[in-house]
Formats: C-alpha cells, structure tokens, sequence
C-alpha cells in the first residue's frame, strides 16, 4: 500500500505536528479542520454557521489536493464545544452533500484548540 501526505496552500497549514491528510492506498485521512482562514491563519470571525462553512471548505480544499471531494468522505467526527450548536452546525454541513450523506459522529468536547467552537475530521474513499 503506497502512502502519501497531502498538503495545500487552500487550507490552513497544520499548527502542530501532523499533516493535513495522509492517503494510504485508496483511502483519505483528513486532520481535523478548524475555521482558520487559510491565507491569514486566523479564526474566521462569525457564528458556527460562518465557521462550520469554513471548516467545509478547509475539508474539501484538502481532498481535492488529494484527488477527490467532499462526495468521497465516507465518515466524519464533528467537535463542538457546545451541542447546543448541533442544529446550526447540521444545518450547515448538510449544505455541503447532494445525495446520501457519509457516516457521521458528533461530540461535545471541553476545548478545542485557538478556542474556535466546531472541528471536523473526515475519511474519504478514493477508489472505484
């Protein structure tokens, strides 16, 4: 199985140590995605509904320099310091499928880094 790591200048740069994604054989490894702008490296300001988009198309930046989509992710996990965001943050990210959605976990979590309110990692499926 070949191993490859993903990196793009249309989302942010990792702020740790880890990679943006790993894509090992036919599958996509995404790190979780917060709303940093990816060319200022600052949260976006906004509700969760304006920092779920961004999450969204910090997630598909990196899985189209992987070769797929969004249309790929075939589970995702939502972080949310506040489950009361549930319905916005659904809301939004439903906004981003056509079809049948991937499998999905949500939780609520005490922190998450730079203090941002939504994280969302995701595995794509690549293959045929």
């Amino acid at each position: 199985m070949t191993r490859a790591i993903i990196r793009t200048e249309q989302a942010p740069a990792a702020i740790g140590p880890y990679s943006q994604a790993v894509r090992a054989g036919d599958f996509v490894f995404c790190s979780g995605q917060i709303p940093l702008d990816p060319v200022s490296g600052q949260v976006v300001e906004g509700d969760i509904r304006v920092q779920t988009e961004q999450v969204m198309n910090n997630l598909r930046a990196v899985l189209e320099a992987a070769g797929g989509g969004l249309d790929k992710i075939v589970k995702s996990t939502i972080f949310l310091v506040d489950l009361g965001d549930f319905g916005a943050v659904n809301e939004t990210y439903a906004r981003y499928f056509q079809g049948d959605a991937p499998a999905r976990a949500c939780v609520e979590v005490s922190k998450l880094p730079r203090g941002v309110r939504v994280e969302i990692e995701a595995t794509a499926y690549l293959g045929a």
